[in-house]
């Protein structure tokens, strides 16, 4: 009887390797002709002078370093401030070649050329 349970445990577990097997296979040669173009990340700001700094340079501590090569660029785009938000984030934009700030306008423009 012993014996019945190990070998209906074994059984299990190798049906459940080889699915495991089949399906990384299958990703593998599925996604592998995927080409990361990289991320995009686009923020809308209004009147943020206060907060825009630390949470630009604490998105950037947090998610940029270790993985530059996959952040394309980020897009703060000003829906008409009325403060010193625009120049704040230009001022972090010559510091970061990523970060790159633009009207509402012309973040639609781009997003709509991405795909191009």
């Amino acid at each position: 009887m012993l014996d019945f349970i190990f070998n209906v445990i074994f059984c299990t577990l190798a049906i459940y390797g080889l699915i495991e097997i089949i399906k990384n296979v299958y990703y593998t040669f599925t996604y592998a002709n995927l080409k990361p173009d990289g991320i995009y990340i686009i923020v809308a700001v209004k009147n943020q002078e206060e907060h825009i700094e630390g949470f630009l340079r604490n998105f950037l501590f947090r998610v940029i370093y270790g993985k530059e090569e996959m952040i394309k660029q980020i897009l703060v785009a000003d829906l008409g401030s009325e403060d010193n938000t625009k120049e704040i984030i230009d001022k972090i934009g010559c510091d970061y070649c990523q970060i790159k700030s633009v009207n509402w306008k012309d973040c639609k423009e781009i997003i709509e050329n991405i795909n191009g």
